[in-house]
Order: C-alpha cells, then structure tokens, then sequence
C-alpha cells in the first residue's frame, strides 16, 4: 500500500453520487485515482493503476443486478492485496457472502449508513490495511429472516452488543470504550462468542468476522 495516501478506484453508475465521494475522499486526504460508471470500467482501471482499495457498488449496468459484486469477486481472485468496500444501497450479503468470509481486505456497507465523514475514512483506512468490515444493520437484517437452527440464539443481549461492534471491525479497547465496560470483560464476550458458535481455534486475525457471517453456513 502506498506510505503516502490511501489510493483508490470508485465505480458507481451514478454520476452525481461518485462525483460526491471522489470529491470528499480528495478532501480527506486520499487519492481517488480513477472512476468507473461500471463493472468493465472498474476493472480496467484496477489493472491498469493497482489501487490499494476499489470502493464499487453491487448493482451496476447493463442489467443493474450483480454486476459489481462480479467485478469485485475477479479483482479478489487478480489482486488479493487490494481492498475492497462494496458500497450500496441494497442488502445483498447472501449473494456476497463468498467474498465477506474471505475475512481479509473486505467490507460491506449500506450508503445510507454513511453518515459521519471521519468514520467512513476511518472504515477505509481499516480495511486498506487489511481489516473486515460489515455494517451492524446487515447482521441484524440477517438475524431477523435466519431464526431456525441460528448459531446466534446462543448469544445472550450482551454478546450481540459486542459482536455487532466486532463485525465493524473494532478492536477490543474500541468496544469497551463504546459500551462503557472494560477491555478485560469485551476479552470475556469475545471468548464466549467464538465458543458459543463453534468457531475454530486458530491463529487467523479474521475469527471475529467470521462469528458475525458463520450462521449463514447453516442455511
């Protein structure tokens, strides 16, 4: 990844939108190196400048279904280094669940999540330098339509809490400063969570996203 600033690859078919966002990150301090209206674009940009992060929506032309979240699966498989942040408007993590267990440079956000311009630099930043992010309102969406046989049954209030900032991609001092309790009690949860739903022993960083998505296995 470049010392310097973050460099990224935007593709979005609306034109307003993207230019919004090109312009804000320009204005953080990152460098948007190139745009794309759709997902042949987005592609041929990241093969031509190597961007350390793609920012890419899941419905892009000519069908607007999952054009993008194809795109973002090749540039997964070519440039494993390289972040990505499916952005979009649309709750779709079933269909994009291959790619979000992968645990490694990823995330998934809803646009009408984005609220707060430091947090969002701040999620890129994270997921640049390898972290996992998922949006909290997608787990509790997938929650709600996953009852029968859900791993996350076995949670008590507490863990949810706790496992919902984990899926943020917040480490454990983060979560004790945002739920008011100590770092050695969210070390408790955190070990409760991984053994309540079976999640392997190992020494792979990416455990904690995995908690939130492995209900899905079960479907």
């Amino acid at each position: 990844m470049s010392e310097d600033r973050i460099r990224i690859a935007l593709a979005d078919d609306d034109v307003l939108f993207r230019e919004g966002m090109a312009s804000l990150m320009a204005r953080s301090g990152l460098e948007v190196v190139g745009q794309a209206g759709d997902a042949e674009g987005i592609l041929a940009l990241v093969r031509l400048h190597r961007p350390d992060l793609v920012i890419l929506d899941i419905r892009m032309p000519p069908t607007h279904t999952n054009e993008g979240l194809d795109a973002a699966r090749v540039i997964h498989e070519e440039f494993p280094e390289t972040g990505i942040l499916l952005l979009s408007a649309h709750v779709e993590v079933e269909e994009a669940m291959e790619l979000l267990a992968t645990g490694h440079r990823v995330g998934y956000l809803l646009k009408s999540r984005v609220t707060g311009v430091e947090d969002f630099v701040e999620t890129l930043e994270r997921i640049a330098q390898g972290g996992s992010v998922v949006d909290p309102s997608l787990v509790k969406e997938l929650i709600r339509s996953h009852r029968r046989d859900d791993p996350l049954e076995l949670l008590t209030t507490r863990e949810m809490e706790v496992l919902s900032l984990m899926a943020e991609g917040r480490s454990n001092s983060g979560i004790a400063h945002k739920l008011w309790i100590t770092e050695g009690t969210v070390e408790k949860h955190v070990h409760s969570i991984l053994s309540r739903m079976q999640i392997p022993g190992t020494e792979d960083d990416h455990r904690r996203v995995l908690a939130v998505l492995t209900f899905l296995d079960s479907r």
